[in-house]
Formats: structure tokens, C-alpha cells, sequence
């Protein structure tokens, strides 16, 4: 069987990598028979090099198609020479709406707060296409829910930042802020999120939501039976 080799970006904060090993244990305990290894692109280890050995299929946990998913992991996978698939990242998908949803829910946000404004908050890139990916859900989020309001932030490079989307949300009336992660782990760009919501109600990363997980496992069958049709 072909193995899934899940590949993280990687932080030096150990709380990433104890989410991403949580994430794949959950991913272990929807597919007991197959081999599901860990790795990361940079700052802690295993490296991709560490665990991609024999036929393989690469999932980037990542949620959006920036600099990561487009050179690093293409790299990463090249330079180790061994036959491997990638697949496509995470985002978007409804199911990591879903997860961070849930995690809002967990926060104790009421989804028919209409004093609530909601910030989706996520890494920010050079590349717009990732950042709008985010916006988009941000805009959903909008019209489909009670609240008064939701508004995409970014943690770094892109805008608004976190304090200019908490102050558009102000301006539409909302008197109470939460911040959804659209992080999968914990780290320095989650932390400084945190921080700059100041005394916002801030939802937990999407880490080993079962969801995420099915996720991953659907972008592994997905390229196995691309694979299989191919051949």
C-alpha cells in the first residue's frame, strides 16, 4: 500500500508539531491499515527526506496554495528523488469551514450574535490568490450567518491586520469580537493574532478536527485512484 506522508511547514514552538502529530493520529484512527507518516518543510523534524522512502503519496498540510504549497514541498519531494505524488492542499474545502466553525463553537460564540462581529484570521502572502481564498470564506461567513458582521485579517504581509478588521467590524455595530484561527496549529503567527485581539474571544487552531482528517485522507484517495487509472 502506498503510504501517505503528510507534510507540515514546521515551528519552532513544540505546540506545532504536538498538533500535527494529533492531527495524524486521528487521521491513524480512520485508516488503521495504512501507513501514515509525519514530516515537516523546516524548523523541527523529521524532514521530508527523514520519512519518504519508496512509493508515496505527499499530502501538504496547508490550507492555502502560497509559497509552501506552490515551491517548497515541490522541492522538498524532488530533492529526495523517490517516487512520490503530491497532492493538493487542504483549502479550500467546506470541511475546514466546518472544523473552524466548530472551534468558534467551542469558544463559546453564539452563531446569532447579531452584536457579534467575527475576524477570520490567517497567515497572510504575497501571493493574492491565497489571501482571497480566505476572503471568500470571510464573505460566506457574512451573508450566511446572524452575526453583525465578518471580516478576513492577516497575521503578516497581506491586510487588513487584525486591529483594522476588529475596527470595520466596530463601524458596522458590532459591540462584541471573536477571532476564528485559520491556523492548523499553534505558533508564532497564531500567538500574534492573539495578541492583537486584544480582549477578543480567539477559537483554537484547526488541529485534529475530524474533519481535517478526512481531508487529508481524501486528498491521499484521491491521487491513489488517479494513480490507478493512470497506470
Amino acid at each position: 500500500m502506498t503510504s501517505l506522508v503528510a507534510v507540515a511547514h514546521g515551528s519552532r514552538d513544540p505546540r506545532s508539531a504536538e498538533s500535527i502529530h494529533a492531527l495524524l493520529d486521528v487521521v491513524r484512527s480512520l485508516r488503521p491499515e495504512l501507513d501514515v507518516r509525519g514530516a515537516f518543510l523546516d524548523l523541527c523534524a523529521p524532514r521530508l527526506n527523514d520519512v519518504l522512502h519508496g512509493p508515496a503519496v505527499v499530502v501538504p498540510l496547508l490550507l492555502g496554495k502560497a509559497y509552501h504549497a506552490r515551491v517548497d514541498v515541490p522541492a522538498a519531494v524532488a530533492e529526495s528523488r523517490v517516487p512520490a505524488i503530491v497532492t493538493d492542499v487542504l483549502g479550500p474545502d467546506p470541511r475546514l469551514e466546518s472544523a473552524a466553525l466548530r472551534r468558534l463553537s467551542e469558544a463559546g460564540v453564539d452563531f446569532n450574535d447579531r452584536s457579534l462581529g467575527v475576524v477570520l484570521a490567517g497567515a497572510g502572502s504575497s501571493h493574492a490568490p491565497a489571501n482571497e481564498a480566505v476572503a471568500r470564506v470571510a464573505r460566506r461567513w457574512a451573508r450566511e450567518s446572524g452575526w453583525a458582521g465578518v471580516e478576513a485579517a492577516f497575521a503578516s504581509i497581506a491586510s487588513p491586520t487584525v486591529p483594522e478588521a476588529i475596527e470595520r467590524l466596530r463601524r458596522k455595530g458590532a459591540t462584541k469580537i471573536a477571532v476564528s484561527s485559520w491556523f492548523l496549529a499553534p505558533g508564532l503567527l497564531p500567538d500574534k493574532v492573539a495578541r492583537l485581539a486584544g480582549d477578543a474571544v480567539v477559537a483554537r487552531p484547526l488541529g485534529d478536527d475530524v474533519e481535517v482528517a478526512q481531508l487529508v485522507l481524501d486528498r491521499y484517495d484521491f491521487a491513489v485512484a488517479r494513480q490507478i487509472v493512470a497506470a
